[in-house]
């Protein structure tokens, strides 16, 4: 599948959400089962089974049904994010800046072995009183569940550049994982900002 490099710019919240529909269309071409469209961590639905084609190890393709492809959610407490000027303040005249994670959409595509999730989710990034534009590096957790086995997790640092401290400046968070094919429906996948690796 071709890999979707998404870049941050300030746009309007409807071109944002364009963006995001645009984005997992491309990876949806053929071999992807997918829930299209745009929707909140807590109303969104199990995509229905569909035909989808399925590539084995020896290379050769063969139909089969895509019947589930695991919720993107957001866990309590970690889809904002603030940082300050000054250590353990939590004046609001220190704020740097404040990140959020909001709308979701997903893509899931398997192999014999694998199961592909690619998530994306939109953010936006807002400056503080101390803030000043530039790259802002933003620590995001992606967790996946199989019931009560974590099955993966990894913290990456989401370059996002502030263009002018008096706009906001909306973002795609575009993230792909491979897990095991054997994962079970009580799957999930968790997204959020690690509190723990704060960064500038």
């Amino acid at each position: 599948m071709r890999k979707v490099n998404l870049v941050s710019v300030n746009v309007s919240r409807g071109v944002l959400v364009v963006s995001l529909m645009m984005a997992l269309g491309g990876c949806n071409a053929g071999s992807m089962g997918s829930s299209l469209g745009l929707s909140s961590p807590e109303t969104a639905a199990q995509p229905a089974a569909q035909p989808a084609m399925q590539v084995s190890e020896n290379g050769s393709v063969q139909p089969f049904v895509q019947g589930f492809c695991p919720q993107i959610s957001l866990r309590d407490g970690t889809s904002f994010y603030r940082t300050y000027a000054k250590s353990k303040s939590e004046d609001p005249k220190d704020v740097v800046f404040q990140a959020s994670l909001a709308d979701t959409t997903r893509a899931c595509s398997r192999t014999d072995t694998t199961l592909t999730i690619t998530a994306l989710l939109q953010g936006r990034l807002t400056s503080g009183p101390q803030g000043k534009a530039g790259a802002i590096n933003l620590p995001i957790r992606v967790t996946v569940v199989d019931g009560d086995q974590e099955v993966f997790s990894e913290v990456e640092q989401y370059p996002v550049t502030l263009a002018d401290v008096n706009q906001p400046t909306q973002f795609v968070y575009n993230k792909q994982v491979t897990v095991p094919g054997n994962v079970s429906g009580m799957t999930r996948v968790y997204v959020g900002f690690d509190a723990g690796k704060k960064k500038k």
